[in-house]
């Protein structure tokens, strides 16, 4: 059974380098990222936002590029954008990721199975040998068997270290994506209240002086035309 477990182990090997190389390009900066974005939507450069998102690769991008698609179109469109996003990123981050669990789960068994072939023969060799059974040869093929069970294990334990450690980096990716979705939907509705803010704003404006009508002052009486009318 050591071949198989060679296998096995090459198998998890290579999941766990592609996971981990997959989940390194889809992790940025979120803070800097929205940062980023917030500033051109205050210039209401929405092109140069969505630019921005296409030219960065992750889900976090993902979620701001749909939300930016929907962004005139009410609150309950950029939610459902957002989910459906998300519907199509969360799986894509947890692939393969459950194959490094069966393998931990599978490695002991089959190397306790690699034990009992290994005992099994060990025992024949016994039977064959009679009373002039070699004591070094049998404990050699003991200890042959228990190879199997050790490297069982041993695989079985960095799988599901492996396991631990792709889990903890999508759920951090997770926890980014609801951050982002978070963040754009709160940022966009600010946008939009400025928005209908400004038009009442401008029309609330008092009208310059040079516009306002002054009433006419009544014509001076002049005391010495009062006196020679008197």
């Amino acid at each position: 059974m050591m071949w198989p477990l060679i296998i096995l182990a090459f198998a998890g090997i290579l999941i766990f380098v592609e996971r981990v190389l997959y989940l390194h390009k889809c992790q940025i900066r979120t803070d800097m990222f929205l940062t980023g974005i917030r500033n051109l939507l205050d210039k209401n450069r929405y092109i140069e936002a969505l630019t921005v998102c296409e030219e960065t690769p992750g889900p976090v991008s993902a979620i701001i590029k749909a939300a930016l698609l929907s962004h005139d179109k009410g609150r309950d469109r950029i939610v459902d954008a957002i989910k459906g996003v998300a519907v199509v990123q969360i799986p894509a981050l947890q692939r393969r990721i459950s194959w490094m669990n069966a393998i931990a789960r599978v490695a002991p068994v089959m190397g306790l199975l690699g034990t009992v072939v290994g005992l099994i023969d060990a025992f024949y060799g016994i039977h064959s040998g009679g009373a002039y059974a070699n004591m070094g040869t049998i404990s050699g093929g003991f200890a042959v068997a228990l190879v199997a069970t050790a490297f069982g294990l041993a695989i079985a334990a960095l799988a599901y270290l492996a396991h631990h450690f792709l889990s903890s980096r999508v759920e951090s990716l997770v926890n980014d994506m609801e951050y982002a979705g978070h963040d754009i939907l709160q940022t966009l509705a600010d946008e939009a209240r400025d928005a209908q803010a400004a038009p009442a704003a401008k029309s609330a404006e008092p009208a310059p002086a040079a516009m306002v009508q002054q009433p006419k002052s009544p014509p001076m009486k002049v005391a010495g035309n009062a006196k020679a009318n008197g």
